[in-house]
């Protein structure tokens, strides 16, 4: 227990103080006008309240991520401990609050044109597509686990294929609507009870005080065989860094009312998912201890909620795994058209035009879903493809934020090593993964160590580039 005690310490603290280096590093202005205001449309443009914005990011970001993830990675023994905090910290929060000050600052502009601003026009089109397969993948993968769930509390009343369908009208119902009509009114509520799902998880592990792996006992696998590296970084995701994120944070940028919240609402929501992510880290543990690994995620989460938290445990597990990830399914969809129509210009101040776009994003989504259901394996590999795209979401974003720093003359070491290590972790996946290359761990390590030197060595020359003049920086303040 000490090891995670000191590990929950630490995410607090570093909120406190590093968050509030970061914080002064991007330089917060408490009177610039936002786009909330500036830019308000009545649809995606509402200016929201501080608190309201957090619980909506962290239900946003959250789904299935912090629980599944860290479960899925807590395998890996005292390592994913290590992971959750500093990938927190030193990575993932400052991913979240810098691309979402940076799209403040850009009129709420979508994570699309951050990258072609800050990347080129030739990377956003790569990136437009690679994004968009990405949110179409969580809009499938975070209803067919919620669909089985409910299907199964409802027994011969409605079965999957039905419950499917209920989910996938509630998702076209939260895209279309005017954001605070739905999302701004319940995520605060479904937010409210993930955290409090987590304390009162976080309460049984004091009171159980279950045997926890110590670090000083060994660092590295207890009960996967799989390689640590890279396969733990790619399995705890939400719970330390996300890409997805990044396509998330922009819908509060344009809602917020203070450029100053955006430690709270960014940084805050990242770490409140990294102190989840350990808590069900710690709680999967003890419950490996005792019964093995054979169990997937969802059973794992409602057995440990029902027997340590009773009935009403039971409860908030259903809600942290059914309500939770389709919240994430909606938003992720949400964001996609958003991005769509920031591309091509599209106003989407009517109805009209909300649904000419989200029209056909939903008969994409329902057709990788239905590859997703077609046997379990075909679950299991859309699942690695988006856990494998969503990592490599966030080395986009990385770079884009390092070379937004460094057009502003300030710190860029702070993205620069995260962005490095992230370009290893998601090349060497790749090239060694099932669903990959396939290619022995020692050859994955070199190709992968080779294309991040080389993605060092673009970005140093263009820098020397800047310095000496030959590159124009462009003006968002």
């Amino acid at each position: 227990m000490v090891t995670f005690v000191i590990a929950l310490i630490a995410l607090v603290l570093g909120y406190v103080f590093y968050g509030k280096f970061i914080e002064r590093l991007f330089g917060a202005d408490p009177k610039r006008e936002v786009p909330a205001t500036s830019m308000a449309d009545g649809v995606d443009y509402i200016a929201m309240p501080t608190w309201k914005a957090y619980m909506i990011q962290f239900l946003n970001i959250a789904g299935l991520g912090p629980i599944f993830g860290a479960i899925m990675g807590a395998k890996f023994g005292t390592g994913a401990y290590l992971w959750i905090v500093f990938g927190t910290i030193f990575a993932g929060s400052v991913h979240d609050y810098l691309s979402g000050m940076i799209s403040m600052r850009n009129g709420g502009e979508s994570l699309p044109q951050l990258i072609g601003r800050y990347l080129g026009g030739n990377v956003q089109k790569v990136f437009i597509i690679f994004s968009m397969i990405l949110l179409i993948l969580v809009g499938a993968v975070f209803v067919s686990q919620p669909a089985d769930i409910l299907a199964r509390l409802t027994p011969g009343t409605l079965g999957v294929n039905w419950w499917i369908l209920i989910i996938f009208i509630y998702y076209l119902i939260a895209t279309l609507f005017p954001i605070d009509k739905i999302i701004g009114k319940f995520y605060p509520i479904f937010g409210a009870a993930l955290l409090f799902m987590a304390f009162g998880i976080m309460v049984a592990l004091f009171i159980n005080r279950p045997e926890l792996p110590e670090i000083w006992n060994g660092f590295g696998t207890k009960y996967d065989k799989n390689p640590i590296f890279p396969m733990m970084f790619i399995s705890i995701a939400c719970g330390a860094i996300s890409g997805f994120h990044a396509t998330q944070s922009p819908l509060m940028a344009r809602c917020m009312t203070n450029e100053t919240k955006g430690r709270i609402v960014f940084y805050g929501a990242m770490i409140s998912e990294g102190i989840v992510a350990l808590i069900w880290a710690a709680a999967a543990t003890a419950y490996f201890g005792e019964h093995g690994t054979d169990q997937g995620a969802a059973a794992i989460v409602l057995e440990i909620s029902k027997t340590w938290l009773g009935k009403v445990g039971g409860l908030l597990a259903i809600l942290g795994v059914v309500v939770a990830p389709i919240s994430s399914g909606d938003t992720a969809l949400r964001s996609a058209r958003l991005i769509i129509a920031d591309f091509f210009h599209i106003k989407q101040k009517s109805i009209a035009s909300r649904l000419a776009i989200s029209i056909p994003l939903f008969v994409i989504t329902l057709g990788a879903l239905l590859y997703s259901l077609r046997d379990k394996e075909g679950f299991a590999i859309i699942w690695r493809y988006f856990a494998w795209s969503n990592q490599t979401l966030s080395v986009f974003t990385l770079w884009a934020v390092t070379v937004y720093l460094t057009l502003r003359r300030k710190n860029v070491l702070v993205t620069l090593i995260p962005a490095m290590f992230m370009t290893v972790v998601t090349v060497t996946y790749i090239f060694m993964a099932p669903e990959g290359f396939r290619l022995a761990p020692q050859i994955a390590y070199v190709i992968a160590a080779v294309v991040s030197l080389a993605f060092l060595i673009i970005y140093l020359w263009w820098k020397r580039r800047f310095d000496k003049g030959l590159v124009k920086a462009d003006v968002d303040e």
